[in-house]
């Protein structure tokens, strides 16, 4: 994405967050928080913060795996994570 537009991109989205959304939506292999994390060049204690919060609000849920928990849109979460993704790149 060219400069310009990550810039105006960020004046209506919080960069961090809504990266993660994308991430997760094209991504083909599963994600949890610490390479999620790597991904969008975040620390793993925002991330967290971030994913919790996403997954009050019905965007994000965990499915344990051993010990980690992988990461996972939910219905809600792919359709904002598309209508984000169509904003991006408009811009």
């Amino acid at each position: 994405m060219a400069s310009k537009n990550k810039k105006i991109f960020s004046v209506f989205f919080r960069e961090k967050p809504a990266m993660m959304l994308v991430t997760l939506l094209s991504s083909t292999q599963e994600h949890y928080a610490s390479s999620l994390a790597k991904v969008v060049d975040c620390t793993y204690s925002h991330i967290v913060k971030i994913l919790n919060e996403m997954q009050k609000a019905d965007l994000v849920t965990f499915k344990k795996s051993g010990r980690l928990k992988i990461l996972a849109l939910t219905k809600r979460g792919e359709e904002v994570a598309g209508a984000i993704e169509k904003i991006r790149t408009t811009l």
